[in-house]
């Protein structure tokens, strides 16, 4: 009888482990892929130089640029949907670094950026940001290493990193009709940021369009392309790091 209990509990613990590897294999595997036919129809303003290095992290345009810009991508999007905004960055004179997040979580990775500055030593000021999770963890690491940037790159995104003390300079984008953002939680967690930080709000823009990976559930229906929203969004921020 003993070993009869034994066994029901075993195989339960079994199952139970079973079901929850199941539900997180699906959880991971639910995201939203980089559209590569709207991404290789993109046009920049020139041709740049890009490469992928061997952990899978993208790096575009001059390594010899005065300004770089570490890039985290939005919560279960395929970071490659990213490329056409990291191409007209780096044809505005900004060197990017798209980086790879595990399983498409930033949230798993938070730390990703480190190192980074190091491989690239002619860069001579740094910022980072992100979009959506992506933006708020490139701020939550921005805790304990403001002192290495010139400032932070919020795309439909907010800190819930008290910064608001820090030197940094920061520019907050997100689109008049994004319905993804928390309108909430952005205005409740606003006080985390510098007082003299920039907020512009792309009009007829939405939460999807800084990629390109098609429509995003519960998002708004955006007013402009994809393509102009990103256009918008590189000559902000490349005016912003100028400036």
């Amino acid at each position: 009888m003993k070993k009869k209990k034994i066994l029901i509990v075993t195989i339960s613990i079994v199952a139970t482990l079973g079901l929850l590897f199941g539900v997180c294999a699906i959880y991971v595997n639910d995201y939203y892929r980089a559209d590569m036919e709207a991404i290789n129809a993109f046009k920049p303003s020139c041709k740049v130089v890009e490469k992928t290095l061997e952990d899978g992290i993208m790096i575009f345009g001059d390594e010899a640029s005065e300004y770089g810009f570490i890039f985290y991508p939005g919560g279960k999007v395929e970071y490659t949907a990213y490329t056409a905004l990291m191409r007209e960055l780096a044809a505005n004179g900004v060197f990017c670094v798209l980086v790879k997040m595990p399983f498409n979580l930033a949230v798993l990775d938070m730390d990703a950026a480190e190192g980074i500055q190091e491989q690239f030593p002619e860069i001579d000021s740094w910022y980072i940001g992100g979009h959506s999770l992506g933006g708020s963890m490139a701020a939550a690491y921005l805790g304990d290493n403001a002192e290495d940037y010139e400032g932070l790159i919020l795309l439909g995104s907010y800190s819930t990193e008290d910064l608001s003390g820090e030197d940094l300079e920061v520019l907050s984008l997100y689109g008049s009709e994004d319905k993804v953002l928390n309108a909430k939680k952005y205005d409740e967690n606003m006080s985390n940021l510098p007082k003299d930080f920039t907020e512009v709000v792309i009009e007829g823009g939405c939460h999807a369009y800084f990629g390109m990976y098609g429509k995003q559930d519960g998002d708004g229906t955006a007013d402009i392309t994809n393509e102009e929203q990103i256009y918008f969004t590189t000559e902000l921020v490349a005016e912003f790091m100028r400036k």
